[in-house]
């Protein structure tokens, strides 16, 4: 089982440090969790993601089961074994899909609106490619178009075949063009879901409870008191964050007040480098974000002077290092105008070369926010 202890807590902010045992070691938070969606991080091994100072990682339930599926991956011994992984790992509850192969996709939209769309969600109302009822989500699979089904039930039971240290209960993720009747009408059925979860689980894992509500502080509050009164381990803060970053600030306050102040809270799914420092600062201790290693398979590195893109030919001349203040190995051995070349010429390896700088990078950057809570300058 887990444990988790808050080691010092700032005096200026809801920043704080914690330390999360797990069966496969110890966590220092706040910490970031890097996305290992079909349990890889794309063109690392594992002992690379060590390299990068990554502490823990988060799977995805609902791909793992489509492929190779949770018996496979038992019947090596779980998730640790089958991917060579020694430290902590996390497993989504595959809630999120119910959001992006949903009304995600028919808007085409993400967990923030980054621009104003026509149209609304309302009670009642369905997703073109997914059926939600109180039961659970039927899918179509995306490989070879069979119906899929998940629910509470099943996201537990595969999510305990896979073994990962710490699980989070089935929820449905809302859009941020959901109504306040669907909303509400959601978070009834993500807290039904929840008992129904807790009820389910037969294993040693960590389960946390999913706090939705959308952009609605009544409805948020009421979540957090809900999910916060039942018996789980930590707790994951998910949903949409409404219109524009300022909003998310918001909605994280009216959520961890009513939290439980011992246990761990997980924001699912947000991570830009400018919303780090923000969201420590609101209270959360771990948090997960694809943003490191999907700008790399950009050709994006994030520097201590900004984001550079290197597939800009402009950089094929720079002999520079990515950034003189990093001392990964990438920056250490590789110059900008090399990678500039490997990602013109559509190597591979500039994405090996990216994805272990921007993990390394973000690692980093959460690392020193640590040691300013430490000093208490956060």
């Amino acid at each position: 089982m887990m444990e988790f202890k808050v080691l010092k807590k700032s005096k200026k902010s809801k920043a704080r440090l914690g330390l999360l045992k797990t069966k496969h070691g110890e966590i220092q938070t706040p910490c970031l969790v890097p996305v290992a969606t079909q349990a890889v991080i794309k063109t690392l091994d594992s002992k690379e993601v060590e390299e990068t100072k990554s502490q823990v990682l988060i799977c995805n339930t609902f791909h793992l089961h489509i492929k190779p599926g949770e018996d496979v991956i038992g019947n090596f011994g779980g998730l640790n074994k089958f991917m060579n992984w020694l430290k902590p790992l996390m497993t989504d509850s595959g809630g999120y899909q119910v959001f992006s192969l949903g009304f995600g996709k028919d808007f085409g939209t993400g967990k923030i609106l980054k621009q104003k769309i026509k149209g609304k969600i309302n009670l009642g109302q369905q997703p073109k490619l997914l059926k939600i009822t109180d039961r659970g989500v039927s899918f179509r699979s995306f490989l070879d178009g069979r119906q899929l089904f998940l629910g509470p039930r099943e996201s537990i039971k595969i999510q305990e075949k896979l073994g990962a240290d710490i699980i989070f209960a089935f929820d449905e993720c809302t859009s941020p063009l959901a109504d306040k009747k669907y909303t509400k009408r959601s978070l009834l059925r993500t807290h039904k879901w929840a008992g129904i979860c807790l009820k389910e689980k037969r294993s040693g894992q960590a389960l946390f409870g999913i706090v939705q509500g959308g952009k609605f502080r009544d409805l948020r509050s009421e979540s957090a008191r809900f999910i916060g009164s039942l018996p789980f381990d930590g707790f994951g803060i998910g949903g949409e964050f409404g219109d524009d970053k300022k909003k998310m600030g918001q909605m994280l306050s009216w959520t961890i007040k009513e939290l439980p102040e011992t246990k761990p809270r997980h924001l699912l799914g947000i991570g830009y480098l400018e919303d780090i420092l923000k969201v420590v600062q609101a209270g959360v201790d771990t948090f997960d974000s694809i943003v490191p290693t999907h700008y790399a398979r950009r050709g994006i590195a994030f520097t201590s002077a900004g984001e550079i893109d290197l597939a800009k030919r402009a950089f094929l001349k720079d002999k520079s290092r990515l950034d003189e203040k990093c001392s990964c190995s990438v920056c250490n051995n590789y110059s900008k105008g090399y990678i500039s070349h490997l990602l013109l010429a559509k190597e591979i390896t500039a994405f090996k070369l990216l994805t272990f700088h921007n993990l390394y990078f973000f690692n980093s950057f959460v690392q020193e926010i640590r040691n300013k809570i430490k000093k208490g300058n956060i």
